[in-house]
């Protein structure tokens, strides 16, 4: 049985097969049991290893810190984001930002608050919408990241991807009913739905997540950092 609030994969993505991989060292091989977090965040932001899919570059988004207490799983970084470097920095930060009621002082401090997206790079654009994240990131990544963040109270699976990698299949016919059941989901997990421009439609066929869950998550968020409380009544954010 799970540790409350300790990450288990309950599914692997598929690997890679073809394209070089300029630095293929699989951290559980690494014989430097010291390797300080710094030093991992350097090799994230050094990886080159979907390279040679990725058709807009490499820029790997990550933030951490040892003393975080707020881990957030999203998808993979966006257009916006490539750009700025800056994760969340668009219109469904915002809106993040919005159902946890976190100021972006308090969001971008990784002291407090971590990101670790499934997909470390912006995929590109395909038919509908950004390209799935690249299956490399996660299993190659995050068993090290999650190791180096011994503080997180609580996970935030944002999007089907971090929910399909961390939510127990039983609570994930769907998306929709993974978020409906948060409360079942095990201590120190948390799923929703992610924010894009979608999310608005998504909420108005979906009432709950206004008047049940956000409450909750923002109560789970404030007891994570320590705060008595967290801001005020969601509003959407003016785009």
């Amino acid at each position: 049985m799970a540790q409350p609030g300790r990450l288990v994969q309950y599914r692997s993505l598929p690997q890679r097969r073809g394209g070089p991989i300029l630095n293929d060292v699989s951290p559980s091989s690494r014989t430097d049991a010291d390797e300080t977090l710094a030093d991992l965040l350097a090799r994230i932001r050094a990886c080159r290893m979907c390279a040679h899919a990725l058709p807009h570059g490499v820029r790997p988004i990550v933030q951490a810190a040892s003393t975080a207490r707020l881990l957030i799983i999203g998808q993979a970084p966006g257009s916006k984001v490539h750009v700025s470097g800056i994760g969340w920095d668009d219109d469904s930060g915002d809106r993040l930002r919005a159902w946890t009621g976190l100021d972006r002082e308090t969001f971008y401090d990784p002291a407090q608050v971590a990101q670790m997206p499934s997909g470390f790079c912006y995929p590109g654009k395909g038919n509908g919408g950004d390209l799935p994240p690249r299956p490399e990131c996660a299993p190659h990544w995050h068993p090290p990241l999650l190791a180096a963040l011994p503080q997180v109270r609580l996970t935030l699976l944002v999007g089907q991807y971090a929910i399909g990698r961390y939510l127990p299949r039983h609570l994930r016919p769907s998306m929709t009913e993974a978020v409906r059941r948060f409360a079942e989901a095990p201590v120190g997990l948390f799923p929703l739905p992610h924010p894009a421009w979608r999310s608005r439609l998504w909420m108005a066929r979906n009432p709950w997540f206004e008047s049940d869950v956000l409450p909750a998550l923002r109560q789970q968020v404030a007891q994570a950092l320590g705060k008595d409380n967290i801001s005020g009544n969601w509003q959407a954010p003016c785009l």
